[in-house]
């Protein structure tokens, strides 16, 4: 940009200089360090030229030593600009109004599109959205996170294996995935049941297939319970003096009672941390590093807290602007120290042994628990506990016509 148009942004007025050789008053100008460009000689007693805005109080100045009149006629330049539409308030007021306006509407959600999904779940998705608040007219700044959303979604709606959100404008895109129910075969391939792991047989109920175990009996893994072959000595089939041995796919329900070893540790004295339930919200408004307060001001009067911070960022029309609103929930957390005696820390281990061995094997029924050792060292109790459960052993085993 030269410096002339750098002096045209700034501001520029046109003068007109009357008096004897009036060129040498603009010489006269330059020689004070004030620019002047665009002069050009009207007469022998005038000349018109531009000068910078904020050499005009200079300029009177300079002429009070001199013979010479000064007239101004033209202003150009952005100050003038600005100050010839300040004028026009019902205009400014009109404008101001109109970009709020947009703005307004650049940040609600008008439409919720649900793709990937069948009809009925699409019904039932767009029923919890709505739950969520989430529907054409809301706030997008107001709504959750996404990753918080798909996380009540996918909990809300069973249905669904998998969600994916995105916000594209003021139009809420939602992609999801149905869960494919596996249905048994109607004719499954022969095959047998065998156990995955030792144990004594509880309870039993074969539907189809040869049991080769009865209810007391003491398997080990890989022993055959039931069997897919249908020969036992009778004959399936007979078809010219010949037997032929049926192969079925062996079904059937099979528990049996089995033994774990747990071993856990549970420290006499433990610190825990829990959330009251109160807190307080608080709201900026960010520009990069900057953070302008809008809601919530002054400290919070919690002792111990935890916080979690969201962020919407706002958009204008279809850009997305430099600006977002953090909401930043501060909950308040206290501390606890907890001194258990030895027979107190005993429980706790047993329920939390209890715990882990159900998560490892998901449907089973824990029947008793025995404490094979316990000691007590470094303010630690430590079990070794050994618990009986009852739980499913079969699984199935493939079988060949050959065999």
């Amino acid at each position: 940009m030269t410096q002339k148009n750098k002096l045209h942004i700034a501001g520029a007025v046109s003068i007109i200089v009357t008096g004897d050789r009036p060129e040498l008053f603009f010489q006269h100008c330059t020689s004070y360090g004030i620019q002047v460009w665009d002069v050009v000689k009207l007469n022998h007693q005038s000349c018109k030229g531009m000068i910078g805005l904020k050499d005009v109080n200079y300029i009177k100045k300079l002429r009070k030593d001199t013979n010479y009149k000064i007239k101004f006629i033209d202003r150009k330049g952005f100050p003038f600009f600005i100050r010839r539409y300040l004028r026009k308030k019902e205009l400014i007021l009109a404008f101001i109004l109109s970009v709020l306006f947009l703005f307004t509407l650049s940040n609600i959600i008008w439409d919720v599109e649900i793709t990937g999904v069948p009809k009925d779940i699409e019904e039932k998705i767009d029923g919890q959205l709505e739950q969520y608040g989430i529907h054409p007219g809301s706030w997008i700044f107001s709504i959750d996170s996404p990753k918080h959303i798909q996380q009540q979604l996918l909990h809300d709606v069973p249905e669904l294996l998998w969600v994916g959100i995105d916000q594209k404008g003021t139009t809420f895109h939602l992609e999801g995935v149905e869960k494919i129910v596996v249905k048994e075969e109607e004719n499954p391939e022969p095959r047998n049941l065998i156990a995955t792991k030792k144990g004594i047989i509880k309870k039993m109920y074969v539907s189809k297939g040869v049991p080769k175990v009865d209810v007391h009996d003491y398997v080990e893994k890989g022993d055959l319970l039931v069997s897919g072959k249908m020969d036992d000595g009778e004959e399936a089939e007979e078809e010219e003096g010949k037997k032929e041995v049926k192969h079925v796919a062996a079904d059937g329900e099979i528990t049996a009672l089995t033994w774990y070893e747990v071993k856990v540790s549970v420290p006499l004295k433990a610190n825990t941390e829990q959330l009251t339930g109160e807190q307080d919200n608080k709201y900026h408004l960010s520009f990069g590093d900057f953070k302008l307060p809008i809601w919530g001001f002054g400290s919070s009067d919690f002792e111990n807290t935890q916080q979690e911070q969201e962020e919407s960022k706002l958009r204008f029309l279809k850009w997305e602007l430099p600006i977002k609103i953090i909401e930043t929930n501060i909950h308040e957390k206290t501390y606890k120290t907890v001194e258990r005696t030895k027979k107190e820390a005993i429980e706790v281990g047993i329920k939390q042994a209890k715990e882990q061995l159900k998560l490892e094997l998901g449907e089973a029924e824990i029947l008793s628990e025995k404490i094979l050792q316990q000691s007590t060292e470094n303010g630690k109790v430590k079990l070794n506990l050994y618990m009986s459960v009852e739980e499913n052993i079969i699984d199935t085993q493939p079988l060949r016509q050959g065999d």
